[in-house]
């Protein structure tokens, strides 16, 4: 709750609910927020690996689904997606008066009780089953049968994604690319809630260094592997930091200049995105915090034109490709080899200026109080 503003929701139940719990990304960021203003929720999520978010999440009370203690329920959860649905809808919400959840899969078909309000912050209709399939299930590198298996049960899992947008009284959304897929899968209407970032932490540095950086999951849809083939080719430096389901494939195809540095620490990060020379994001992504993160420290960003990142990221602060082919991000590098200096500090700071994690508590809070608040009134 914003500081010197009396608490509408005293006595009232209250759960948040979250995909997983299992390291801190975007999402995680939004729903530290949400932390913030409802400390004393009941957090409930499909699986939490502990000690992987940060204090303000830990600290909440946690309640996870069966999912947790299936075999390997925790390192291997996206095998278990056709049944996450009925995970979710495990949950027994029937004492609570609020429910917030953020999804980017399934967290907004929890089952709210009678007399529950339920409003969700979406940060992605289910991707895996509606325009990023191709690109998480029709790879090269996909196994045969995680490609059947997806195939066999994308139907009912779009099925069960719009029916059960019906749960949900209110939509939020992250940018406004997400708020018109809201519209197309869901048919409902939404309102546009841009992610924070910390512009006291994310500051620009002394000195930058030469080398390129990416930060973020080795997910599909992030593309890692197109930038890794693209520096390969130009043998320049790029840092890589994160973890994830395609890490060992990107590692497998990359040559000398690839830096592979796992998980960093918050001042190994800030440290990185000041020293870089450039930001790059080459995948198609529904916001994308990490370029408004290195804006923040003063670095450009090399960006794929389309999702959120034509939200976050300007002319005067980045160079964008118009198609994620090895010869479009070459030549967008190769620029940025040439006007990296260019870039001005207070163009980052005025675009990076909207977004700030203040903003999106009180605009989050308000507006969760404001629709609660017209509910109960419209409420027999």
């Amino acid at each position: 709750m914003p500081e010197n503003q009396n608490n509408p929701f005293q006595g009232k139940r209250i759960a948040l609910v979250h995909d997983w719990l299992n390291g801190m990304r975007g999402g995680e960021k939004c729903l530290e927020v949400l932390c913030e203003i409802f400390p004393d929720a009941t957090l409930f999520t499909l699986i939490h690996e502990q000690g992987r978010l940060s204090e303000k999440i830990e600290k909440m009370k946690i309640s996870t689904s069966f999912i947790q203690k299936l075999p390997l329920g925790v390192s291997h959860y996206r095998h278990y997606l056709p049944i996450m649905p009925k995970a979710i809808e495990s949950f027994d919400l029937s004492d609570f008066d609020l429910i917030v959840s953020t999804s980017h899969c399934v967290a907004k078909g929890v089952i709210p009780g009678p007399d529950a309000f339920h409003i969700s912050y979406v940060h992605a209709p289910m991707r895996y089953v509606w325009d990023a399939f191709d690109t998480y299930f029709r790879r090269a590198q996909t196994r045969f049968w995680i490609r059947w298996a997806a195939l066999m049960t994308r139907p009912y899992l779009q099925r069960w994604d719009r029916m059960s947008s019906s749960r949900v009284h209110q939509f939020l959304c992250n940018s406004v690319n997400i708020q018109k897929k809201i519209k197309q899968y869901y048919g409902r209407e939404s309102k546009v809630i841009h992610p924070p970032v910390d512009l006291e932490r994310f500051t620009p540095g002394e000195m930058k260094k030469d080398f390129y950086l990416m930060i973020g999951a080795f997910a599909p849809n992030k593309r890692v592997d197109l930038a890794i083939r693209v520096f390969n080719r130009l043998k320049l430096p790029l840092n890589i930091v994160g973890k994830g389901q395609d890490e060992a494939f990107c590692r497998s195809i990359a040559g000398e200049s690839i830096s592979f540095l796992g998980e960093c620490d918050d001042e190994q990060l800030l440290e990185l995105y000041q020293q870089a020379r450039a930001f790059v994001f080459p995948g198609e992504d529904d916001f994308g915090i990490t370029p408004l993160e290195a804006q923040a420290c003063g670095t450009p960003v090399i960006a794929y034109a389309a999702g959120g990142a034509l939200e976050t990221v300007t002319e005067t602060t980045g160079i964008f490709f118009e198609e994620q082919t090895e010869e479009a991000l070459s030549h967008a590098v190769e620029d940025m080899e040439q006007r990296h200096q260019d870039f001005k500090p207070e163009d980052f700071k005025k675009n990076t200026s909207q977004f700030s994690r203040e903003r999106y508590k009180n605009e989050m809070f308000n507006t969760i109080n404001n629709a609660y608040s017209s509910w109960n009134l419209k409420s027999p």
